[in-house]
């Protein structure tokens, strides 16, 4: 009779939780096309990895529990998958393997059940005493450390008991269980023991096919979807954005989730909300409306509001107001002022887990705003004409581009006298203070004899800051016109100062079919260090000098190494280095067009990045970004006493190969 009972309860359950996935991942189908499954090989290692092996979640604090918890899961499935198979035939179990085999699953099962037991107290603990977000002390999150428990104490109740009627023989193999079955004998009468052995069975029955049936309707449909997020994930780095084509009746950007790709979607569903993205966020962790995390999670609500009649429709929906990702900040909505918080720098994607994409869905809004509802913050309006207009972001006048070299012996670019374009960029050649970087690099350049030339007047922006901040139209025409200029030309090879151009010239130009080679100044000059070509004299009066990571040079482009060799040469000693460094690094705020915002929430990014240099107590604060340059001088100027110096690393190579050098004249 029970067992004819539990296969209708075991029958329902599976139906149930079938659909509910089915009614949950099918509306993954709304969104548009994207080819995700080349070098299939190369997924399934970095799966293995990062999926299998938790690389991501082991490599953080706390993230030992969590994995300590999945690994567990991947081995006890085998005994749920007994535990359920046996109740349909009774006769089928582990018993029936060869004995050595069998005793090792039920050793790793006693284990495995007691790690897990372990990990959950301590993951309960951590949430009640030191949440990792406001919002972590969910009633879901204790239900399911809840859940979690109950099966294990379930599955060595359940073992005690076999143990204590001599079903099941009290060896080596079952440590824990054993134990267990002696508590139990003291305790109970053997009279009893059938009757507890059946509550521990049907407990764990219960409980296993309750929680098989919730995951689907609660953030642990991770479970299900993580790995093959992982799997999916885009193999290359989330540093371009994608093209658009601009026709007559297409529409651009992103307001409602048929907009966003499958492959978004899958996304929200992958979502652990571990909470690693926010702490990370510049804006988020400065009190902005920015939440990556909580935009996931919108994007999740969003999808399960409006998907199935999106679904029905194929995508026309007409009543967009109602379904629009980008409004109030209600259940399912981003506020506006939300994406404009963006500093594009990546941390998010870089920490999470499950390979989430953030900043392209970010963009996606924000060129939905942009070239749809010319809606966007003032600033910006200037930014924009001036960019349309003058190719820069002052407005300044193209001839003003060269001045920063008139009284330098430079050469303009020529296709076959010269090997290398120094492309200078906007800051390089328009504000003042990166003017003196600019003319520091070309005496380096000089001192190790390298061939390259400008394009002086003609040289124009690259368009990064548009990109970023969702006008793709006026990129477009943008990079058109430089990629032309390029070819035209017959540039090859390029040097940059600013990591927003070098990035661009590299990674976004491609999809315009130029193919550079794009370096930066910090990995010529180390390289001309090493071959002899420079020979710094190791000064020592930077004093102590701490290094700042700029996103697009770091995070972004993986050039880590080169400033600091560069630094190491230059003042004979080590680099300090920040609490977030590297990978980690801590945005100065100015990245994704926020160079050309102002901050209107919360505190200062550049004023926190500030605090944390400042407390290596540094004579020299040393940076490789133009944007970094400026953010760090002027949170600089708001701490009061301060005297620490802000230079970039080919002022201070400059400086260390000839003090004849000094001043570095701009004007």
């Amino acid at each position: 009779m029970e067992q004819t009972f539990f296969i209708a309860i075991l029958t329902i359950s599976l139906a149930g939780f079938a659909f509910s996935c089915y009614r949950r991942l099918s509306l993954v189908s709304v969104g548009r096309g994207e080819y995700r499954f080349d070098r299939p090989l190369d997924r399934l290692k970095e799966m293995l990895i990062y999926a299998v092996g938790q690389k991501r979640v082991v490599s953080r604090p706390f993230g030992l529990n969590h994995g300590i918890i999945f690994w567990a899961f991947l081995v006890l499935s085998l005994a749920n998958l007994e535990f359920l198979v046996s109740g349909i035939f009774p006769a089928v179990s582990f018993t029936l393997l060869p004995a050595p085999l069998h005793d090792a699953l039920l050793f790793l099962f006693d284990i495995c059940s007691l790690a897990t037991l372990m990990a959950v107290a301590i993951a309960a603990l951590r949430r009640t005493v030191n949440p990792p977000f406001n919002g972590a002390r969910s009633f879901e999150a204790y239900c399911i450390l809840a859940v979690i428990a109950t099966l294990m104490l379930a599955y060595f109740g359940l073992n005690g008991v076999r143990i204590a009627q001599g079903m099941l023989p009290a060896t080596s193999a079952t440590p824990l269980s054993n134990l267990v079955a002696a508590f139990i004998k003291t305790i109970l009468p053997t009279a009893k023991l059938e009757t507890a052995g059946s509550v521990f069975w049907w407990a764990h029955a219960v409980v296993l096919l309750g929680f098989m049936n919730f995951l689907p309707y609660s953030k642990h449909m991770h479970i299900l979807t993580a790995t093959p997020n992982v799997f999916l994930r885009n193999m290359d780095k989330c540093n371009t954005q994608e093209r658009e084509t601009f026709l007559e009746g297409n529409s651009f950007g992103v307001a409602t989730v048929e907009r966003l790709s499958w492959k978004d979607l899958l996304d929200s569903f992958s979502c652990t909300e571990c909470g690693r993205c926010q702490q990370s966020c510049p804006a988020a962790s400065t009190g902005k409306l920015l939440n990556p995390r909580e935009m996931i999670h919108a994007i999740k609500e969003n999808l399960l509001e409006n998907g199935a009649v999106m679904k029905k429709l194929s995508g026309d929906i007409e009543a967009e107001g109602h379904t629009s990702l980008i409004g109030s900040g209600n259940r399912g909505k981003m506020k506006e002022a939300a994406l404009w918080s963006c500093t594009s720098c990546g941390a998010c994607m870089e920490v999470c887990p499950v390979f989430i994409e953030h900043l392209p869905k970010i963009v996606k809004m924000r060129r939905h705003l942009v070239q749809m509802d010319a809606r966007f913050p003032d600033e910006l309006l200037n930014l924009f004409e001036n960019m349309e207009q003058r190719s820069n972001p002052w407005g300044m006048a193209p001839s003003e581009r060269s001045k920063w070299s008139s009284q330098l012996d430079l050469r303009l670019f020529e296709v076959g006298s010269t090997e290398y374009l120094l492309f200078v960029g906007c800051s390089g050649a328009f504000d003042a203070r990166n003017k003196q970087v600019s003319v520091a690099l070309t005496r380096v350049l000089d001192a190790a004899g390298v061939s390259y030339g400008v394009l002086g007047k003609e040289e124009k922006c690259c368009g990064d800051s548009v990109r970023r901040l969702g006008n793709e139209y006026l990129f477009d025409k943008m990079a058109k016109e430089t990629v032309q200029q390029f070819l035209s030309k017959g540039v090859t090879k390029v040097i940059t100062q600013c990591p927003h151009c070098f990035t661009t010239l590299k990674n976004d130009y491609r999809q315009y079919g130029l193919e550079l080679e794009v370096t930066h100044h910090s990995e010529l000059i180390n390289d001309l260090i090493k071959a002899g070509k420079l020979q710094p004299a190791a000064s020592a009066k930077f004093g102590r000098v701490v290094f700042h990571d700029s996103c697009y040079l770091g995070r972004h482009n993986e050039v880590y190494e080169a400033p600091r060799d560069v630094l190491r040469a230059a003042t004979g000693r080590e680099v300090l280095e920040m609490g977030r460094t590297r990978e980690n690094a801590f945005c100065c705020g100015a990245g994704g067009g926020r160079m050309w915002l102002e901050e209107h929430e919360g505190t200062p990014i550049n004023c926190n990045r500030v605090q944390e240099a400042l407390a290596q107590q540094p004579e020299t604060v040393c940076v490789s970004c133009p944007f970094c340059m400026t953010m760090f001088e002027d949170g600089i100027k708001e701490v009061p006493g301060s005297t620490t110096q802000v230079r970039d690393i080919a002022e201070v190579v400059a400086l260390s190969l000839q003090p004849a050098f000094l001043p570095l004249s701009t004007s």
